[in-house]
């Protein structure tokens, strides 16, 4: 078996350890991706954490991007020397979902995934000659991958990896749920609830569909300001003036489409009372899943279009390409994305920032 260092989490609530472990031979479809850089998401912190269960010991990492380094038999659409991000959503393409046009509810991927498996329901890794668990089938705080084909998506050579990486998770949500999913209309009002990563991009997809008014709400300033950097035309500090605020703007109805992207029960409700009578609102974030949550009954009158989405509608292989031309030609901006680049060493220190809410996406960066 080959060798490689990863960042594995075996105890919950204790910080990643950097450790020599083994990789298996690739088996058909298999695609081993040299990684480049590992963007680090609030998912692998609530695995970390124990909110979000996974079995351990688990590389984690969703978000990653590099250079393609071998393929297993039968692998056509990328091949050695390619650059790929990520997908942490591959799919079959012929299951039950897949065949209804649902690929993020791909049957093997949502039973194997769970499970530390790739979608053939076996791991790839190995440390001190025992099983390892890859994390969302992407396992990309690691100088190596192993991820089915489907999961491997080609993108210009030109595009930094870096930013390349961010792609793979927050940009895809943001942006898809805008104009992917929700199909948000020239002209629309377009309310987006939390700044981090992920309504950062809800903004930045506003924009590129032409929206009239896009209002950020964020408790933190600094989020605020950022906002105003991506594209907002009003911010707003999350408080009890709030929903006036938002009314004043939309000649008293409320927002045409609502992004709901803090995961909190406040922020939940605060959606749902400044979506307009007949208005969308595109839950993004997320709290721990075991979780219940009370929500105002009267809130959700109105004829509103309420959906849960995970991905932004992404379709990888049709979507990541079209994220990097836009990068490249100047219309969608990553670089204020990163607020750290990190060698795998001092992972854990981007995760301690996450905690504290210091930055935005931090970043592992690989020689």
């Amino acid at each position: 078996m080959e060798t490689f260092r990863a960042a594995v989490l075996y105890r919950l609530g204790t910080p990643l350890s950097i450790v020599s472990v083994e990789r298996a031979p690739l088996a058909p479809g298999d695609v081993l991706i040299r990684n480049r850089a590992s963007g680090l998401c609030h998912t692998d912190l609530e695995v970390i954490d124990g909110s979000l269960v996974y079995p351990l010991p688990i590389v984690l990492g969703h978000e990653g991007a590099g250079v393609v380094e071998a393929v297993g038999a039968g692998v056509t659409l990328v091949r050695p020397g390619d650059h790929v991000v990520a997908s942490w959503n591959p799919h079959c393409g012929h299951c039950f979902y897949c065949d209804r046009d649902l690929p993020i509810l791909c049957e093997p991927f949502t039973r194997e995934q769970p499970r530390g498996n790739l979608l053939d329901g076996a791991s790839r890794l190995r440390w001190n000659g025992s099983r390892l668990n890859h994390f969302s089938v992407v396992s990309s705080h690691a100088e190596y991958s192993v991820v089915p084909e489907s999961g491997a998506i080609k993108v210009p050579d030109e595009m930094p990896f870096d930013r390349a990486c961010l792609l793979g998770c927050g940009v895809m949500t943001g942006v898809g749920a805008v104009s992917r999913l929700a199909r948000v209309e020239a002209g629309a009002i377009v309310v987006v609830i939390g700044c981090g990563a992920v309504g950062l991009n809800v903004i930045q997809g506003a924009v590129l569909q032409q929206a009239a008014l896009v209002i950020a709400i964020d408790r933190d300033p600094d989020k605020r300001s950022l906002a105003t950097r991506f594209g907002a035309t009003h911010t707003l500090a999350a408080d009890e003036a709030t929903l006036d605020a938002v009314k004043s703007l939309s000649a008293g109805r409320g927002a045409d489409h609502v992004f709901e992207a803090a995961g909190a029960e406040a922020s939940l409700q605060l959606a749902l009372e400044v979506t307009r009578p007949g208005g969308q609102l595109v839950i993004l974030g997320k709290t721990a899943v075991n979780k219940h949550v009370s929500l105002r009954f009267g809130s959700l009158m109105g004829e509103k279009s309420i959906v849960r989405s995970s991905y932004g509608g992404a379709r990888p292989r049709r979507d990541f390409p079209w994220l990097a031309r836009l990068y490249l030609d100047g219309k969608l901006e990553l670089d204020a994305l990163i607020s750290s680049r990190l060698p795998l060493a001092r992972i854990n220190e981007g995760f301690d920032a996450m905690r504290r809410g210091a930055g935005v996406r931090h970043v592992v960066v690989f020689d």
